[in-house]
């Protein structure tokens, strides 16, 4: 075991909770903790003095949020890692947390010692996450994905399609019974959806949003 413990700064405005999570890191050697705090703006504070390795932070709390202490970190260039906890599991709360630069997200229904544990992992350099969450994630990165994808109506994904197949426009009229000019306008629309100019671009774009499947 290192002789160098992993230092700790807690916040969490929640009394009881904030008592068990300095609780269990009072039992684990590996670590040290150097304040609790009940609020945001006092956890900047003995972030930014004391200089901890890891701070563990509730993501919701009275006088400034978790995401409001981060952000403040990053701009005095702390080096401090940040580990929410949050009975907050949305995949978008989750996600914004660690794009924003946090090294962990955790349940508020992890256990203690799992907490403990990713502290130390947190230090080291590790992304940590609780096990229910990766899911979470994935979903919401789905969601987003879907989201950017430009809604085409059924007869404009015919037409698409038909000309990534290399069909012609008056080929393209024959086929779906509509007349050469239809064709043309319901090309132009996924021209204008898809944000391209000619035919090579427009079949490029759909494959790669996976519109061509």
């Amino acid at each position: 075991m290192s002789s160098n413990p992993t230092t700790v700064v807690v916040a969490d405005d929640h009394p009881l909770y904030r008592a068990g999570l300095v609780d269990a890191i009072a039992e684990r050697p590996d670590l040290e903790l150097l304040a609790e705090c009940s609020g945001g703006r006092d956890a900047v504070e003995q972030i930014l003095e004391r200089r901890p390795k890891v701070a563990l932070l509730d993501m919701r709390m009275r006088d400034l949020d978790g995401m409001a202490v981060l952000e403040e970190l990053a701009r005095s260039g702390s080096r401090t890692r940040v580990v929410f906890l949050s009975a907050y599991e949305e995949g978008e709360v989750v996600h914004g947390a660690l794009s924003a630069g946090a090294a962990g997200y955790l349940s508020k229904e992890t256990d203690r010692t799992e907490i403990c544990d990713a502290v130390v992992g947190a230090a080291g350099g590790d992304l940590v996450v609780s096990p229910t969450l990766p899911g979470v994630l994935v979903e919401y990165m789905h969601r987003r994905s879907d989201s950017s994808k430009p809604r085409l109506g059924e007869r404009e994904h015919e037409v698409m399609r038909l000309t990534a197949e290399g069909l012609s426009a008056p080929e393209i009229a024959a086929t779906l019974g509509i007349g050469a000019t239809t064709v043309k306008t319901h090309l132009q629309r996924v021209y204008r959806k898809l944000g391209v100019t000619d035919r090579a671009a427009m079949v490029a774009k759909a494959l790669r949003l996976g519109l061509l499947q």
